[in-house]
């Protein structure tokens, strides 16, 4: 096994059960039509990491140049992917929620701009190859639609889906 591969992108909870983390979690999976816990996990861990520079930024002496350039380098890629507003500041990267992360992602978007009926809809549509991005193919539902791609979210042209009569389509799309 070639080395990297085996590590994972997330953290597991410390406690195996906790009825009312399990019940979030069931939410969250039933709301964004996840496909296990571990995706989850991951949007999880996304969250935990950017609260994390957050606090490492805030941290350091705010007058420092090299500090100011990467608070926005840090600030800006946030706000490129639509995590955060354009007027939000570092500070309000700490009171981010784990729904903001799972917002972002192509599935939640396909199925908010109401090309399927049902995030698993949505998924399903994904990973078949019927939705693209700007023309580029995803068959990643988990990917990230940065705020200036999320017009560019529409049916492939050579779908059958791209028709509008098409069964499966959701009404009014």
């Amino acid at each position: 096994m070639p080395l990297g591969t085996d590590t994972k992108q997330y953290e597991t909870p410390n406690h195996p059960y906790q009825g009312e983390r399990i019940a979030t979690e069931h939410s969250l999976s039933d709301r964004y039509g996840l496909k296990n816990k571990e995706e989850l996990w991951r949007a999880q861990s996304q969250l935990r990491s950017y609260r994390r520079e957050a606090r490492e930024l805030l941290g350091q002496a705010q007058g420092d140049e090299v500090v100011a350039r990467r608070s926005e380098e840090f600030l800006g890629r946030l706000k490129r992917v639509g995590i955060l507003d354009e007027a939000d500041e570092l500070g309000d990267v700490l009171g981010l929620e784990v729904e903001d992360v799972l917002e972002r992602r192509l599935q939640t978007v396909v199925y908010r701009k109401g090309f399927a009926n049902t995030p698993e809809q949505a998924r399903q549509f994904i990973t078949h190859g019927h939705i693209v991005v700007g023309g580029q193919r995803h068959q990643v539902p988990s990917y990230v639609v940065d705020v200036d791609e999320e017009n560019l979210v529409e049916f492939d042209e050579n779908s059958p889906l791209a028709d509008e009569l098409h069964p499966e389509r959701a009404e009014g799309q």
